[in-house]
């Protein structure tokens, strides 16, 4: 591993850069991942995440010798994932699968059943999106359970959107953190946390959670905090509180939260190299 990326923050960001608000073009998002991945922050990096649907085009932009990462998001039903994932060109290896098993205000559990036995037969990583809303807690129980009888599967959160209501509240984020770690859950995020600390967005009025305070809420969960102290974190606007703990920890591998996905790679990288908790530049 690199030196200017700490053990801390191995494969903290996923790259979303085809999903909004980046919405850029495959070919495009390949050529840039290539350049991460050949980078001196490749640690920092995750696999390239794209639509289940768009693994044709995918392979037809790839070298004869190249091999790529990738994470699979389900646009397409997850009954059809299996053919999906069958058909998929050897180059791509699919480290994992992403799928969003219900809408706010459905019962999550049907699609949960389907994504756990997807994830059993196939014995690939599976991301269950959850809403944060009815239902919660009994999904975490199931994947818990899951988990517990050898299944690769664990959670997925959104922790943004164009809504106002898509922001949970830091009491909200921080009763998740907490529950996850309960259950001794992994759980990945998405959506709105480009920057390290929380802040508000000038063009949209909206207040999004930094992926800082997430790392040390996290953190501070696992250390056995409770929900008020959690929550203390994720709304933290000083960045020296933040700073200091994610240093103190620098070297241990992270609890807990896998990471997140994220449409840019180099704002979050930016804004690590300012904290001083990436060395920016050339070794």
């Amino acid at each position: 591993m690199s030196t200017q990326v700490p053990r801390l923050l191995a494969g903290l960001v996923d790259d979303a850069a085809v999903f909004p608000p980046g919405s850029a073009t495959l070919p495009d998002a390949v050529a840039a991942h290539r350049r991460h991945r050949g980078s001196w922050y490749a640690d920092l990096v995750g696999p390239l995440l794209v639509p289940a649907s768009a693994l044709p085009a995918l392979a037809g932009l790839l070298g004869a010798d190249e091999r790529i990462a990738v994470g699979v998001v389900a646009d397409i039903p997850l009954d059809r994932l299996y053919e999906v994932r069958a058909g998929a060109d050897p180059r791509i290896d699919i480290r994992q699968v992403e799928v969003a098993v219900a809408k706010r205000g459905e019962d999550p559990q049907p699609g949960l059943a389907a994504l756990v036995a997807f994830a059993r037969s196939t014995g690939l990583r599976a991301y269950a999106e959850v809403p944060l809303a009815f239902g919660l807690m009994g999904a975490l129980d199931a994947l818990a359970a899951a988990r517990a009888a050898g299944v690769p599967i664990a959670a997925k959160f959104r922790t943004g959107g164009l809504a106002a209501e898509l922001f949970p509240t830091p009491v909200e984020l921080a009763a998740v953190i907490s529950a996850c770690r309960d259950r001794e859950l992994p759980f990945k995020l998405t959506a709105g946390l480009h920057h390290a600390v929380r802040h508000l967005e000038p063009e949209t009025g909206f207040t999004h959670h930094g992926f800082g305070n997430v790392l040390v809420a996290t953190l501070t969960a696992v250390d056995g905090a409770e929900v008020d102290e959690v929550a203390t974190m994720l709304a933290a606007t000083d960045p020296a509180r933040l700073v200091e703990r994610a240093r103190a920890a620098r070297d241990a591998v992270r609890p807990l939260w896998v990471g997140f996905g994220s449409c840019s790679i180099v704002e979050p990288l930016t804004d690590l190299i300012r904290l001083g908790l990436v060395n920016g530049g050339e070794e």
